[in-house]
């Protein structure tokens, strides 16, 4: 059972949730490809201690990629966002944990910062501030813009 579904109150309805964007693996995948790259380098390298070498370099490159990978599979599938028709949810972590429950109703602004990356893949920060200058930035959402709608049209 997710977080949210947990923490509803009676009566209370989920209105829009969003994941993080999956561009969160962008690291592991460029390693990836650079652990490709090397190994195919290494077929054509002529000396056996090169080819050696490189094959070494690959192992280890793909091995990064696996750990980055497995990072952000990690963050993206313990991340939580939801807006419900009376609270926006931000959960994220899976033994420590960091949660942000604010009533829309306390919700005085939504800032979304989008780089141009950002924008053309559909994602950004989310900065949620509050009744007495709380700010909460939320990084990497997918379709932050939605999210912000969501937020502000209640």
């Amino acid at each position: 059972m997710s977080y949210v579904a947990r923490v509803l109150q009676p009566g209370e309805t989920v209105v829009y949730t969003t994941r993080l964007h999956w561009l969160i693996y962008l690291r592991a995948i460029v390693l990836l490809i650079v652990a490709v790259i090397v190994l195919l380098a290494a077929s054509f390298a002529t000396n056996e201690y090169a080819r050696m070498a490189l094959q070494i370099a690959a192992a280890m490159l793909a091995l990064l990629a696996l750990g980055s990978g497995g990072r952000a599979f990690l963050r993206r599938t313990t991340t939580e966002l939801a807006i419900t028709d009376h609270r926006v949810i931000y959960k994220t972590g899976l033994v420590a944990r960091h949660t942000l429950e604010m009533n829309r109703s306390k919700v005085e602004s939504v800032d979304v910062d989008q780089t141009m990356l950002g924008r053309v893949f559909g994602y950004g920060t989310i900065v949620v501030r509050g009744t007495g200058g709380s700010l909460e930035p939320i990084r990497n959402i997918a379709d932050p813009l939605r999210f912000r709608s969501h937020i502000t049209m209640g």
